[in-house]
């Protein structure tokens, strides 16, 4: 994310939290970075009762935040939690 501002982060951060809920239907926040106007970290939630499908839906939404190339994926990692 090239911003020299946090205005300017938090408008590229609003168009991806909004694009992919709306895409996904899926639970999308900025979780930390906050006060950083060159990094945000986005934590999302996918709810689904069989694994691989969790996991292609992650996958799928990774593919599509960057494709959307408003700022790159630095890294990413996940947990699948299963009750």
């Amino acid at each position: 994310m090239d911003n020299h501002s946090l205005k300017g982060k938090r408008s590229v951060v609003k168009r991806v939290i909004q694009r992919i809920r709306n895409r996904f239907n899926v639970a999308m926040a900025e979780v930390d970075g906050l006060d950083h106007h060159t990094v945000a970290v986005l934590g999302f939630v996918v709810v689904g009762n069989e694994k691989p499908f969790v996991n292609r839906q992650v996958d799928t939404i990774l593919n599509a935040v960057e494709g959307l190339g408003l700022a790159p994926i630095r890294d990413s990692h996940y947990v699948i939690e299963q009750y």
